[in-house]
């Protein structure tokens, strides 16, 4: 009795193991024979391999496989494996009945007779890991194509470094950028590419440090190629982490950026020096404008000190007076010549000028003026071509440059005076000069030199280091002005306790005129002149009525052009006119034209306080430059009316 209910327990046991096994559809769970014949079949065997278990018993378990396996002995390999090892486990490509492949995960165990050790044969598990490989070998090809892409990337540097800085990968572009190859700088610690300077302040390190603290390192700077070459490198390098947050290195993209980086500078530069352009011409402008109503308060205050001077007793003291009054005037004219010079709007006479020749002539009053404690050195190329140049202003310039020099060095030194020809090429880069011959005319000191600030404002008018009373802050704005009125250009180098070179650079003459006889005319006597002097100040107006009227000639008196046109209307019998150019409404040269339209050959005189750009036949009427003293408008009135 007690062994029938102990086979009845044993036989309910495996009923319910074998239900349990059959209940499991996730995986294919089945017994063959030690050949490997198909002894049992459970559901998850018959759904994802589509076999009904009256199909597949009795069948060899190699039908599962593809026929390259079954052709290389993977099947018998396994159960072999099984037997020798006690377990077998691998992956790999299995056939569905209906033909279609999956893959799967197989275990295979040896099942083995405790008692007598004999193989009673295998049970065999399988599971459809179909959806998991697809998903590998997405990830997989999305892996290679990324490689791909970062591989044929070549305008970045695009590189991972492990946790401590070792290069682990590089594409194209780190090679083309870089100029190592792979083999060169993989395993290498990316800190050889920056230059010395910056592995000496710890950069690269810093820079790990940021990625791996904020997520995120970004900096533009100086990196070293292969070959030594520097190159301007947009950096950045982003930490990567594991789901845990571990570090597992950086990746790091370069791209080089020195093109980019000089076109900004060029511009910066542009823009620098547009800007000094349009201040320089603002300041021109205004210093123009200045300089011209100055002249005309000079033009009041010289012609009242000649009627006075003419018309006063003889007293000495008196005299004394007006000779200190006379000179002030005179500084004042030399100070609006220079405000002029800097606006480029002095009248200049142009002609050929042998600079060494000029240099020499003017060495006695250059070292007169310099002192004894200053050397003055002259050297000049041999055969020098002659300059386009008005030789009163120049020599006036090379004057404000050597006072300059002799104020830069006040305990004394040398100053070098220079002279070759070049070519408008090799001018300073940011200061392009048109195509042409230059003679360039230099002068070196050994003086306080001048930061970059003092360099920059050098030739603004009214600048000045110098003490109150020691300068006016117009000379060397005077030679700018005339540098660049002459076609040239004025160039300043300097450096802080070493000294000043400054540049004059000078168009060559095309057409060397002859050497010229000055002949001083003395002014032929001129008869009684109806005048009509025309001039929107009332003061110049008078003065110059009053100077005229003192050489003999009657004059009529003319606030504006429309007031002069009526009185030449009323006047027909008027000899000459002497008209203000600067005029509102109607300036002289519109004023000129009207009146030679009604008469042809009327003398007209054009008094003007700077050189006007004019046109037509104004161009060629004679002017009377502001302030002028009796003698000029003897001199003038006589010219025009010969």
């Amino acid at each position: 009795m007690l062994e029938k209910d102990s086979k009845t327990s044993l036989m309910n046991e495996e009923q319910r193991f074998r239900l349990l096994i059959d209940a499991v559809v996730d995986y294919a769970i089945y017994m063959t024979d030690p050949s490997g014949i198909i002894t049992s079949w459970n559901s998850g065997a018959r759904r994802f391999k589509g076999y009904e278990e009256s199909e597949i018993l009795g069948q060899h378990f190699s039908r599962f496989y593809t026929d390259q396996d079954r052709a290389a002995g993977l099947p018998q390999r396994a159960l072999d494996t099984a037997v020798h090892e006690g377990r077998f486990e691998g992956e790999g490509w299995r056939v569905r009945k209906d033909g279609t492949l999956f893959w799967s995960h197989v275990v295979i165990d040896p099942i083995i007779d405790s008692q007598s050790g004999t193989l009673l044969g295998f049970a065999k598990i399988t599971r459809d890991l179909t959806d998991r490989k697809m998903a590998e070998e997405t990830l997989k090809q999305s892996e290679q194509q990324f490689r791909l892409l970062v591989q044929s990337v070549t305008d970045y540097a695009i590189y991972m470094l492990d946790p401590q800085g070792q290069v682990t990968n590089w594409n194209q572009g780190a090679q083309r950028i870089k100029g190592y190859l792979p083999i060169e700088a993989i395993g290498q610690h990316f800190s050889m590419f920056y230059t010395p300077e910056d592995r000496e302040a710890g950069e690269p390190q810093r820079a790990l440090s940021i990625a791996a603290s904020e997520g995120r390192f970004e900096k533009k700077g100086w990196r070293v190629r292969k070959d030594g070459t520097r190159f301007m490198a947009h950096v950045v390098i982003d930490a990567i982490r594991s789901d845990t947050g571990a570090l597992l290195g950086f990746a790091k993209i370069t791209r080089d950026i020195t093109d980019v980086t000089k076109a900004q500078e060029a511009l910066e530069q542009a823009r620098e020096a547009l800007f000094q352009s349009q201040k320089l011409q603002a300041i021109g402008q205004l210093s123009g404008g200045i300089a011209h109503d100055f002249n005309n308060l000079l033009t009041v205050i010289l012609g009242n000190l000649e009627i006075v001077r003419k018309r006063m007793p003889g007293d000495p003291k008196l005299a004394q007076l007006l000779d200190n009054a006379t000179q002030g005037a005179l500084r004042g004219v030399s100070l609006t010549q220079r405000m002029l010079a800097f606006a480029r709007r002095q009248k200049l006479t142009y002609e050929s000028v042998e600079l060494s020749a000029l240099v020499q002539g003017i060495s006695g009053l250059l070292q007169s003026s310099l002192g004894p404690s200053i050397h003055l050195q002259t050297c000049f190329a041999e055969a020098l071509s002659p300059v386009l140049a008005d030789v009163n202003q120049l020599e006036l310039a090379i004057l404000n440059l050597a006072t300059n020099a002799r104020d830069a060095m006040p305990h004394g030194g040398q100053i070098t005076i220079t002279a070759e020809e070049r070519q408008g090429s090799d001018a300073a880069p940011d200061k392009p000069m048109a195509p042409g011959r230059y003679i360039c005319l230099t002068m070196t000191d050994e003086g306080e030199g001048m930061d970059e600030a003092t360099l920059a404002s050098a030739v603004d008018p009214f600048f000045t280091t110098k003490g109150v009373g020691k300068g006016t802050g117009l000379g060397l704005s005077m030679v700018h002005g005339l540098a660049e009125q002459l076609g040239g250009r004025l160039i300043l180098r300097s450096q802080k306790g070493v000294g000043t070179t400054a540049q004059l650079w000078l168009p060559v003459a095309a057409n060397p005129a002859p050497d010229k006889v000055s002949v001083q005319e003395t002014p032929q006597p001129v008869d009684e002149l109806r005048v009509l002097v025309v001039d929107d100040d009332s003061l110049v107006l008078t003065s110059t009525r009053l100077l005229i009227e003192d050489l003999g000639h009657r004059v009529l008196c003319a606030s504006s052009g429309a007031q002069a046109l009526e009185l030449h209307e009323r006047n027909p019998d008027i000899d000459l006119v002497i008209t203000d150019m600067a005029m509102p409404q109607m300036d002289g040269a519109q004023l000129a034209k009207l009146l030679r339209d009604r008469q042809p050959n009327l003398p007209i005189i054009l008094a003007t306080g700077y050189a006007e750009r004019l046109e037509g036949f104004a161009a060629h009427l004679p002017r009377l430059i502001k302030p002028f003293k009796q003698i000029d408008l003897v001199q003038i009135i006589a010219q025009t009316m010969k």
